[in-house]
């Protein structure tokens, strides 16, 4: 008979590392960074996101850079952390920190649609693939000034460069971590097919609502 003590023992730190990834995950950077700088609460600014492509719309370039680079970072610390007790630990946790992103408690589950986030996670856990994506959304958002289509493109991209520069366990993180990041995209895509998605830079007047 399977002892349940035993199997909890060995699980047990995989709940840990994904509740730890989840808390890191959900740390809602822009909406602490724009209040800070009074700026008022960016929910109420543009697309209403919190993440560094709205904080932008604020005129604010150094915060919303700022924003970029602690929303990545928690992503990829979730995984460095993991790393410390296997890949599969590293998966796990970064798993989670996008989720925690997406779904932060803080905010009732209304989080950012996760593209920085995704990004650390994919520099520290994959890294390879994580560059390429990195560099490919640089060169659609260069082309095209669309900062939507350009994380579309490169996310969707992630786990083909996984499977071909690391190994099959991380391209699935890459393919789930796509299937997110688009899922909470689905306002964006309708938007770029009428060409109503405004364009990086641009800012936007407070959000109204209907």
């Amino acid at each position: 008979m399977p002892d349940p003590l035993g199997s909890f023992s060995f699980t047990w730190p995989f709940y840990a590392g994904a509740v730890i990834g989840y808390l890191l995950g959900s740390i809602p950077f822009g909406l602490i960074l724009t209040r800070l700088a009074g700026l008022g609460d960016i929910r109420q600014i543009g697309s209403g996101n919190i993440g560094a492509t709205n904080v932008l719309r604020t005129g604010n370039k150094a915060l919303a850079a700022l924003t970029l680079l602690l929303d990545g970072g928690k992503g990829a610390a979730a995984v460095l952390i993991g790393n410390q007790f296997g890949i599969d630990m590293a998966v796990i946790a970064g798993a989670a920190a996008l989720v925690g992103h997406i779904f932060p408690i803080w905010l009732r589950f209304k989080g950012g649609k996760g593209v920085a986030t995704a990004l650390g996670v994919l520099l520290a856990g994959a890294f390879p693939a994580g560059a390429l994506a990195c560099a490919t959304w640089l060169a659609v958002a260069a082309l095209t000034r669309y900062s939507s289509l350009a994380a579309l493109i490169s996310l969707a991209a992630a786990p083909v460069y996984a499977w071909w520069l690391v190994d099959l366990q991380r391209a699935e993180l890459a393919a789930l971590i796509a299937v997110l990041v688009w899922t909470r995209h689905g306002g964006n895509i309708r938007r770029l097919l009428r060409g109503e998605e405004p364009r990086i830079g641009k800012k936007d007047a407070p959000k109204t609502q209907g």
